[in-house]
């Protein structure tokens, strides 16, 4: 299946997303208004940004789904990650104010006992976004979408926020009525705190940060290839879902180019079916005790 087909499913996890938190927001506001609930209201109104946050990774992957143009030649496939920093900031300017919102508040003191509908309520979108999170969750490294699995981890923070609005209302319910705006705050820090690590991920990406261990994988398993004298260097880079690698190895200076080339070939193939890297540059040099001394 190619990376296309990939990004095509991911777009029925983003799809799922949207449909879910149009419908959790819709409902939890109505109910929070009718209920008296800070916490379900701030639950609320963080299903709202999500509906944003999954149209930018919808709109993320339809991108990347194009093919390469005449200034895009490596394609389009870096959408997926903007999008995913796209959603980050959207998510903490709304987990920001959430903080500000229930801080005010608490300082009020201004403490209403919600109606345990709300609780119930809370309860209910717990369950919805657990089964919303896995669905994702499970599509997403089926399919390597980074977008995708930011947006199951937002999922994730949804369902346990919804979690902790139903453990707030209630304790309201039993005179601990300063639980219900403090479990509204525990909501804004969660929301921050998942979009920090959205955040994170996305920009170590886009500045071509690579994982210093997969890339000692790649390096020793390109030095077992029998004709390979030494690796003199490798660099790794994400292209959205995919990995780019670029490798130069030493080899025999006796050889031909066809037998150079056919060394190249394998090379890509291993990395290909070994450690799932499609797109390979290989560049040979000859080999020398000199050379071969240079680290």
């Amino acid at each position: 299946m190619s990376q296309y087909d990939n990004l095509k499913k991911g777009e029925r996890g983003a799809w799922i997303s949207i449909f879910a938190y149009l419908s959790l927001a819709s409902i939890k506001l109505f109910v929070a208004y009718i209920g008296s609930s800070e916490a379900l209201r701030a639950d609320g109104l963080n299903n709202t940004t999500d509906v944003v946050a999954s149209v930018a990774v919808l709109i993320g992957l339809r991108i990347s789904r194009k093919p390469p143009d005449e200034d895009h030649h490596y394609g389009h496939f870096r959408a997926e990650t903007i999008a995913s920093l796209i959603a980050a900031f959207i998510m903490v300017s709304v987990g920001l104010q959430v903080i500000f919102g229930t801080i005010q508040s608490i300082i009020a003191n201004n403490y209403i006992k919600p109606d345990m509908l709300t609780g119930w309520t809370a309860l209910g979108a717990a369950f919805v976004m657990l089964f919303v999170y896995r669905y994702n969750l499970n599509l997403s490294k089926k399919i390597k979408s980074s977008s995708l699995y930011a947006a199951a981890q937002d999922n994730r923070s949804d369902a346990l926020v919804s979690l902790g609005a139903f453990i707030g209302i209630t304790g309201a319910q039993f005179g601990l009525f300063w639980l219900d705006p403090i479990a509204g705050l525990a909501v804004g820090i969660i929301i921050c705190k998942t979009a920090w690590e959205i955040f994170r991920d996305a920009s170590h990406t886009l500045t071509d940060g690579f994982d210093e261990a997969e890339l000692a994988e790649i390096k020793s398993s390109i030095a077992k290839h029998p004709e390979v004298e030494e690796v003199k260097d490798v660099k790794g880079r994400l292209h959205g879902n995919q990995t780019l690698v670029e490798v130069t190895i030493y080899v025999d200076p006796e050889l031909t180019v066809q037998e150079s080339h056919d060394i190249t070939e394998n090379i890509e193939s291993l990395l290909d079916e070994k450690h799932d890297v499609p797109h390979a540059h290989i560049h040979i040099e000859p080999y020398t005790p000199e050379a071969g001394n240079k680290k």
